[in-house]
């Protein structure tokens, strides 16, 4: 659909996923052993047949851009492409991206002029399967100006995020950002009655923006411009409610935020369960990533459970490994015992080994911990918080929400004990 043009919007300092976001951007951050998060979107994109996507770009941006660069070439005789817009200066302003609205404001220079009638507006870093032609599809259909996908919510869940008010037919009345549970607790449900939304459950009382934004043509550099808006939840979509025909797309399949240490700690380990409510096995829906030329995995004499392991990795003798994610290229040595961790893998293999090889050392334990790439832990390490921490910083790891980080390229010397 060349009337379709994608906005993925990938700059944010991702500050809450630290230390995974100290030396790369949110949809940069590796994610299910072998993919990453921004190949979710893209995806979504190309399998609804949307294939003119920008991704807008700031802080952090180089293995994203390498990423992108490297994975997605498209036809060269087709109008299709995956291009990087990042931040500049130019005449009409200097300064960084301030928000969701700022950073398009700013990128519309590169895409103001295409021939475009819609513009499909994502984040780079949300975990979910969506068919976008039906998205758009609706957004036509109802002969919407915006149309916002929508899903249901818990309570915990809305305080984070943008909710939808419905009036008695279903039409939406207003749309709070981040409401305070003292006034979640005044509404009680924002879920409109109606066929749509019969299979909803009382868990999940209130209707939340997903972040996805379908935006005609002329209606998107209108309200681009008529202020200087620089967010598209807290300040666009409200101010648009009485101005245009603003409507909310249903969506009740899985979605995540991926937006905190905790949370992209769940998903992964949520997709190492039986009958996941997502995973990366799709029959006709699959997720892209960069192709990769690595031997299958070699496993001596260990006891796999519930997990992941991708391709490119070397299991030693007499390993445990339960309820975790293996990543590319991991090399994990005698006698390890591995549960309810996340290992993101290695970027290349060593031809020398030093001191501390890349890895995870013999008769080492690891459970809840994150091991980001390169990292090196030593034999005989025990990562297991056995304080229950929630939060510090260490000799070479980092404790978020009780789980412990080992940072990319970071070292754990042999015998540490957390």
């Amino acid at each position: 659909m060349n009337d379709v043009l994608t906005i993925i919007l990938g700059g944010g300092r991702g500050t809450r996923l630290f230390p995974l976001t100290h030396r790369r951007s949110k949809p940069a951050v590796p994610i299910g052993g072998k993919y990453r998060l921004i190949d979710i979107p893209i995806s979504n994109c190309l399998h609804a047949g949307f294939k003119r996507i920008y991704v807008l770009t700031q802080f952090n941006s180089a293995s994203l851009n390498r990423h992108i660069s490297q994975t997605y070439r498209l036809d060269l005789f087709s109008s299709g492409f995956v291009e990087v817009i990042a931040a500049e200066q130019t005449p009409e302003g200097e300064q960084w991206f301030q928000g969701t609205a700022d950073a398009v404001r700013q990128a519309a220079r590169h895409f103001g002029a295409s021939d475009a009638e819609y513009y499909l507006i994502l984040a780079g870093d949300h975990v979910f399967r969506m068919d976008f032609a039906e998205l758009v599809a609706s957004h036509i259909d109802r002969g919407a100006d915006i149309t916002i996908a929508a899903q249901p919510v818990t309570l915990d869940d809305a305080t984070q995020m943008g909710i939808f008010l419905f009036d008695g037919t279903g039409h939406i009345s207003g749309f709070e950002e981040k409401p305070s549970a003292e006034r979640l607790a005044a509404i009680g449900t924002s879920v409109p009655v109606g066929p749509l939304t019969r299979r909803m459950t009382p868990d999940k009382p209130f209707m939340a923006s997903m972040g996805i934004y379908v935006f005609s043509r002329d209606v998107l550099h209108e309200v681009l411009a008529r202020d200087r808006a620089v967010d598209f939840g807290r300040e666009i979509i409200p101010h648009a409610l009485a101005t245009h025909r603003v409507h909310a797309h249903f969506y009740n399949g899985y979605w995540a935020d991926v937006g905190t240490v905790s949370s992209f700690y769940d998903v992964n380990l949520m997709l190492t369960q039986h009958g996941a409510p997502f995973n990366f096995f799709h029959p006709t829906r699959p997720i892209y990533t960069r192709p990769r030329f690595l031997p299958a995995t070699q496993i001596h004499k260990s006891d796999i459970d519930q997990a992941l392991v991708s391709e490119g990795c070397y299991i030693d003798n007499n390993c445990q490994i339960t309820s975790s994610v293996v990543g590319i290229r991991t090399a994990i040595r005698s006698n390890a015992r591995i549960s309810r961790s996340v290992l993101l893998g290695a970027d290349f293999y060593e031809e020398n080994f030093g001191d501390i090889p890349m890895g995870i050392g013999r008769n080492t334990i690891l459970d809840r911990v994150i091991v980001d790439k390169n990292a090196r832990i030593g034999n005989d390490v025990r990562l297991v918080n056995e304080r229950n921490i929630q939060h510090a910083d260490g000799d070479g790891y980092h404790i978020r929400s009780g789980i412990i980080v080992v940072p990319k390229g970071g070292v754990v010397k042999p015998g540490t004990v957390v």
